[in-house]
Order: C-alpha cells, then sequence, then structure tokens
C-alpha cells in the first residue's frame, strides 16, 4: 500500500449513501512520537477514540453532510479514521497524528518537566496524555463551529468515546470485592485514569484510613451509655417515676402518660447523650483539622512523586487550545456585578426553597400525627416514633427528587457565569451544587436539633398549624432521640439504598446491552463492547466526589448527636472505594483523563464543614442536648452543689426539678382529656412557672449558660484546630527540601553552561 501525501494519511472510499468505508495502514503497537504518516503493517491500530453512529434512525441528509464535514475537519487537523459496521451500527476509530503530541511537548515544557541534563523531548507519550489531548481537540469549535459534544447532541454521531485498553491489570489487582482490604495501587490508576481520577483514590483511601480512630471512639462513647445503662441515677428516677403525670404532648394523644412510661427510651437516650459526648465532639473537631492536614502532606507527596509539584493549570489550557487552533487566543478574565447579583438572587430563591421543604416536612409530621391516630389506633404511644420514622423517608426521598433539581439549577447558574475555563467551570458549579445540596440534606436535621418543639407553646397554650392541628413536640425523653433517629435513617438509607442502586442499575444496564455477542473480528468486537459500557459524563468523578462531601458533612456536622456515624461512614467507604472501581473499568466506558495536582474546590468544601462542625455541634450539646441542665443542676440545685457526697447520687432529684407544673384546672376543655378528673397537675419539660407559664429564674440562668458554653465550646475547638493546623505543615520537610534541591541543579547547569561562561 502506497503512502497518502503529506498531510493526508487516509485512503478512503465511499460505499452507498450513507456508509462510509475508510481503509488505512496500519501501525505498531508503540506510541513514538515520529512521522504518522509512514507504512507499518505490523500489528493493528491503537485507536485514540470511536465514534457511534446508529444505521437504523439516521436518515437525515443533513445529519450525514456533518458527519463527514466533521470528519474531513478531523483529517485536516492530522486525524486518521477507520470505519467498521455491523447490523446496527456504524464506528468510526480515530487517530490523532503523533505531530500534535510534540507540539504539545514543546508547549509544555518547562524547567518543572524536564529532568536534569535532558535536552530532547521524549521518545514517547503517556497513554492518559493523549486520549486527554484528543478529546480537547475534539471538543473544541472546528470550522463549521460543531464540536463532538453538539454532534453527540444533535444525532449526528450517538456517542464518542475513548477504548478501554490494558486495564486487566487493574481488573485482577484492584476492581474486584476480594481486594477490599487491599492497598490501592494509585500509581496504576494514574497511569489508566490520570491524575484527578487517582488523587480521587487517593483522597477516599485517606479519608477512610483516617475514620479508624474516630469510629472506634465513637463506638467507645456510644458503648460507655452501656455501661451506665441501668446505673444511671436519672434513668432510675425515670424509671420509678409512676406518680408523676406528663401532659398530653398532642391531638393525637389526649390522655395523661405516666413518667414512667419513657423508661426504655430515656435508657436509649443516655447511649448518645452522656458525658462523653462533649469530649467526642472536640475530638471530631480536632480530628477534621489532622485529617485534612495529613492529606495536604499527603498529596504533596504524591504530586512530587508525580513531577507536578509546579504543573501550571492556566498554561495547560492555553497550550491544548494552541494545539486545537493556532490562532488561538486565550479568554480573558471578566466579572459582571450584574450576573453575580443575579446569580445571588437566585441563589437565595433556591436556599429558601431548601428552607421551605423543611417547613413542608413539619407540616407533613403535625398531619402525619393526626392521620396515623384515627388510622392506626393500635399504634398507641408510638405515633410519635412512626411520625419520626416516616417523616425521615419522606426527606429521603425530597433529598432524591431535590438532587436532580439542584444538579440542572446549577449548571444553569454556572453557565450564566461564563467561567473561562473547563476547571474554573467545574469549581464554579462545584460551590453552587454543594450549597444548594447541603441545604437540602440538612435542612430537616436544623430543624429537629434547633426549632422542633421551641415554638408550639406549652399547655393550655398552644401553637397550631393554621389553628387546626397542633405543632410537633420533641419525645418525651427530648430532641436528641428524634435527631438521633432521623440522621440514622438518612445516614443508613444513603449509605446503603443508594450504594446498592449505585452498582445494581449499571450493573443491570450492562448485563441488558450485552446480551448480543460482539462481532467475531476482534477490533469491531473490541469497539462494540466498549460501546455496550455505560456512558460516562463530563462530572460523573464530580457525582463521586459530592457522594462523599455529604457523608463526611454527616460524619461530622451533627456528630454530637450520632457518634456511630464515623463508623457507618468507615464501612460504607470500604465497598464505595471498590464498587467505584468495579463501576469505572468494568461497567463503565472509559473516563477521560483529566490532569490535577490536588482535589481543587473540594478542599475549601472540606475545611467550611470543619468549621460549620465546630458550630453545630457545640448548638448541640448547648442547646439540645441534656449535658448543660445536668452539669448546672449537679453544681447549683443538686445535693452536690456544698461538695460531693458519696452516700447520694449529684443527680438525685434532676428529673423533678427539670420538668414544669401545668394544674389541669387550666386546660380550656379538660373534660376531653381522659382521666383529668384524677390529676390535678401535670408535668411538661423546660422551666416555666406554674402559675404564669412565664420563663423562671432558673430557665433565663439555664439560657446565659447555654450561651457561655457555646461561646466558649466553638473558641476552644477554633483554637485546637488552628493550632493543630499550625503544628502539622501542609507540606512535609522531605517535599519541600526536594523541591529546593532541583531548583538548585537548575541553577547550578545554568551557571556552568558554555552560555554562561561566554558572558
Amino acid at each position: 500500500m502506497d503512502c497518502g501525501p503529506p498531510g493526508s494519511s487516509v485512503h478512503g472510499i465511499f460505499q452507498g449513501e450513507d456508509s462510509l468505508r475508510i481503509l488505512v495502514p496500519t501501525e505498531g503497537e508503540s506510541l513514538p512520537l515520529m512521522d504518522i504518516n509512514t507504512c507499518e503493517t505490523e500489528a493493528p491500530e491503537l485507536w485514540d477514540y470511536v465514534f457511534v453512529v446508529d444505521r437504523r434512525t439516521q436518515r437525515n441528509p443533513g445529519q450525514v453532510q456533518r458527519q463527514r464535514q466533521f470528519l474531513e475537519e478531523l483529517e485536516n487537523q492530522g486525524f486518521r479514521y477507520k470505519a467498521m459496521e455491523d447490523q446496527e451500527k456504524e464506528f468510526f476509530g480515530i487517530r490523532a497524528d503523533n505531530r500534535m503530541f510534540d507540539r504539545y511537548w514543546r508547549l509544555t515544557e518547562t524547567e518543572d518537566t524536564v529532568p536534569r541534563g535532558e535536552l530532547s523531548r521524549p521518545t514517547s507519550i503517556r497513554a492518559t496524555n493523549r486520549i486527554r489531548i484528543v478529546d480537547f481537540v475534539l471538543n473544541s469549535k472546528m470550522a463549521a463551529g460543531d464540536t463532538l459534544q453538539d454532534l453527540v447532541k444533535d444525532g449526528v454521531f450517538e456517542a464518542g468515546f475513548p477504548l478501554h485498553k490494558g486495564e486487566e491489570h487493574l481488573k485482577k489487582k484492584w476492581a474486584r470485592w476480594r481486594s477490599m482490604f487491599q492497598r490501592q495501587p494509585i500509581s496504576d490508576i494514574r497511569d489508566y485514569f490520570g491524575e484527578k481520577v487517582a488523587l480521587y483514590f487517593a483522597w477516599l483511601g485517606w479519608y477512610t484510613y483516617m475514620l479508624v480512630p474516630a469510629a472506634v471512639i465513637g463506638l467507645i462513647v456510644f458503648l460507655s451509655g452501656f455501661s451506665q445503662f441501668e446505673a444511671s441515677q436519672i434513668s432510675k428516677e425515670i424509671c420509678k417515676a409512676h406518680d408523676i403525670y406528663m401532659c398530653p404532648r398532642g391531638d393525637h394523644n389526649r390522655r395523661f402518660q405516666r413518667l414512667s412510661d419513657t423508661c426504655a427510651y430515656a435508657k436509649l437516650t443516655h447511649l448518645f447523650d452522656n458525658e462523653g459526648t462533649v469530649l467526642f465532639a472536640i475530638f471530631m473537631a480536632l480530628w477534621a483539622t489532622v485529617f485534612l492536614e495529613l492529606w495536604k502532606r499527603e498529596r504533596a507527596r504524591v504530586v512530587l512523586q508525580w513531577e507536578l509539584y509546579g504543573w501550571d493549570e492556566d498554561q495547560e489550557e492555553m497550550a491544548l487550545g494552541l494545539i486545537s487552533c493556532p490562532d488561538h487566543q486565550p479568554q480573558l478574565h471578566q466579572h459582571s456585578y450584574l450576573r453575580s447579583t443575579v446569580i445571588l438572587l437566585l441563589s437565595l430563591l433556591m436556599i429558601c426553597l431548601m428552607i421551605g421543604m423543611a417547613h413542608v416536612l413539619v407540616v407533613y409530621r403535625v398531619l402525619a400525627a393526626a392521620l396515623f391516630n384515627s388510622a392506626l389506633p393500635f399504634l398507641g404511644e408510638q405515633v410519635t416514633t412512626a411520625v419520626v420514622v416516616s417523616g425521615a423517608l419522606v426527606h429521603y426521598v425530597i433529598i432524591l427528587i431535590m438532587t436532580k433539581i439542584n444538579k440542572y439549577v446549577a449548571l444553569k447558574l454556572c453557565d450564566f457565569e461564563k467561567p473561562r475555563t473547563f476547571s474554573e467551570r467545574e469549581s464554579k458549579f462545584t460551590i453552587k451544587f454543594f450549597t444548594l445540596q447541603f441545604f437540602a440534606h440538612f435542612s430537616s436535621l436544623i430543624y429537629i436539633a434547633f426549632i422542633l418543639g421551641r415554638i408550639n407553646g406549652h399547655p393550655g397554650k398552644t401553637v397550631r398549624l393554621a389553628g387546626l392541628w397542633k405543632l410537633e413536640e420533641c419525645h418525651l425523653s427530648g430532641c436528641m432521640m428524634d435527631l438521633f433517629v432521623q440522621m440514622a435513617i438518612i445516614m443508613g438509607l444513603k449509605q446503603t439504598l443508594s450504594n446498592c442502586v449505585e452498582y445494581l442499575k449499571p450493573w443491570l444496564a450492562h448485563k441488558c446491552r450485552s446480551l448480543r455477542a460482539p462481532s467475531q473480528d476482534p477490533e469491531l468486537g473490541h469497539w462494540q463492547r466498549n460501546y455496550r459500557l455505560n456512558p460516562v459524563y463530563t462530572f460523573s468523578l464530580f457525582n463521586e466526589f459530592m457522594e462523599m462531601m455529604i457523608q463526611y458533612g454527616f460524619t461530622t456536622i451533627f456528630v454530637a448527636a450520632f457518634p456511630l456515624a464515623p463508623l457507618l461512614a468507615l464501612f460504607s467507604n470500604l465497598v464505595e472505594i471498590r464498587l467505584d472501581a468495579i463501576k469505572m473499568v468494568r461497567l463503565q466506558r472509559r473516563l477521560v483523563p483529566r490532569k490535577a495536582k490536588d482535589i481543587g474546590t473540594w478542599l475549601q468544601v472540606l475545611e467550611i464543614i470543619g468549621v460549620l462542625a465546630v458550630i453545630a455541634n457545640g448548638m448541640v450539646i448547648a442547646f439540645t442536648s441534656e449535658f448543660i441542665p445536668r452539669v448546672v443542676y449537679k453544681y447549683r440545685y443538686g445535693p452536690c452543689r456544698r461538695g460531693a457526697q458519696s452516700e447520694v447520687d449529684c443527680f438525685t432529684g434532676y428529673v423533678n426539678h427539670s420538668l414544669s407544673v401545668f394544674y389541669t384546672k387550666d386546660f380550656q376543655d379538660p373534660a376531653k382529656i381522659e382521666g383529668w378528673e384524677n390529676v390535678t397537675e401535670c408535668r411538661y419539660r423546660d422551666y416555666f412557672s406554674a402559675q404564669d407559664s412565664n420563663f423562671s429564674e432558673q430557665q433565663w440562668f439555664l439560657l446565659a449558660i447555654r450561651l457561655a458554653f457555646l461561646i466558649l465550646f466553638e473558641h476552644v475547638a477554633l483554637c485546637i484546630k488552628l493550632i493543630a493546623a499550625w503544628f502539622v505543615p501542609d507540606v512535609p520537610q522531605s517535599v519541600k527540601n526536594e523541591v529546593l534541591k532541583k531548583k538548585y541543579q537548575r541553577l547550578e547547569e545554568k551557571s556552568c553552561s558554555p552560555k554562561s561562561t561566554d558572558v
């Protein structure tokens, strides 16, 4: 076969109206940076990309014309292609001229990328770099104004993707369930999927490793409650309070209830609302800081090993632009106060919608309580528990719906802001999407922790929804029980049901698409197998990061109410690593490799979550937990206020002290309450005066102590975070010294070069 003329390496023959057949010379398997226009017939071609056309549906002559025009423009840029077809699809293998990558090397050549003493270009290019450059060119504007994404969107091509090649090593070593407890081959992941994916798995592995001490201590704090399950003085008093009647708490509960009926719930609440909660919350604030600082050090070591420590992302973007178009001009930074104002207002509107979802849950729980009481009378006192559980399930469904809406809105806001580059677009999208997702996931938890039971009045003077339904109150054992149940259900479903769907959906889809046997032709069969894998999108990796950020929020922000969160996250992550590996290697088309030297905006997200965790946990301990009232009683009102007494427990009398008195004769319609004629007074939580139902002196004093504790807790925790951040350097000294040595070596070479001596 003769070689084509310079600049044209394709020999093609058109056959029929809709079918394009290209005959091309073949080339060896190595990837040398040599002239592509050589005649070699040693081995099958290694194709960079494959386009797919559905021959059954593409009958539009205009689409065929755009298809041919796009292929011709690629040919003019130094690409060559080959067409193969089966009964339904037509496949186009695309391969770029290696001179394109030679130019990329020259454009990106810096002192940081050229090893000492190396004066010539490398003899080969990494497969990940090759795919990334080709993808950038394909999705850059051509002469006709079309990109590959535009053509796929318009149906000219059904799909376009890089091929899986040489993934068998990762399948055996990484992408299988039996490797769950083995170390991840980060270097191999980088060689196959690029730096960005490798950094994601490096971060996820480090996060999972660091969860081990947090999970152990959280489990100890939780189990410490079991040691006092029967010994707690407060639980003993509640279990023996047969003569203390609690006021009716809702329209579904129109009778007096003995305090002793809540004995089991009081013991369960003590499992996660005990003295160890405060210490564990402070520990998690410190843990979050140490985790981030140690990750920064680990990242520095990794990127130095990859020779990306001094990599410039802007230079990379401009180099790719020049390869795609010699006349490329960098898009300049721009800012519009009008666009920023519109985006801010729309973001605030969406946040208000998220908060509105929390109010919808409030309405649901109020109506559900009335419905369950009338439709399911056998539940009895378990109506409150049923309402809490069903409310958590409804919230989970709302999260699934709002996730899709939030992603659409965040993308539109991001496009309206007109980011300069893909990386900037991804960063802006990250901030907007995470903000909306944060309010979607945590709005109901904020309501339960800080609002539930505090705005519904008191017996005899209750606040009602639309003047009909009484607002929901906390469980008799306190709001910590409601918060614990809500977190356990949402986080449990997120880590189990979501993971099952995340794996089963692509697995079943792949099985259905793979029912038809591939072609006997090895090359066409390889293309068909890659086409039948599940498609990937621009933000496929982004979705994995977002899932982990939300989990990290649950693990840290309300950990004072759910100390088992780190343990649940640890088990989930062990599964998540292998699940993501199996999806990427076995079930999905190959991700386009991206270059990166850190996890980008996600690091700022982690730091923000760490600060929010300090604030939220401080408020939970101060205003939701019974820790402060117990401490105040112990040292101001209890039997130990003048010193500890060995024969008396310091919390003796706490239950009677912490319950307010309400006289049943002051009910608006006491005759509707079952057993009212035998009860002269009932009790309810909080410190109100029995005479006028206003705040008592104890309530004002307790409020002052709560605020003082919150300020002290946050300042201590934040100071610990700052000290830990200062104490643990972001970059190891070994990395700094290695960078310093390289700089000195380059200066030494320059000073000893002939040009330097001639001056």
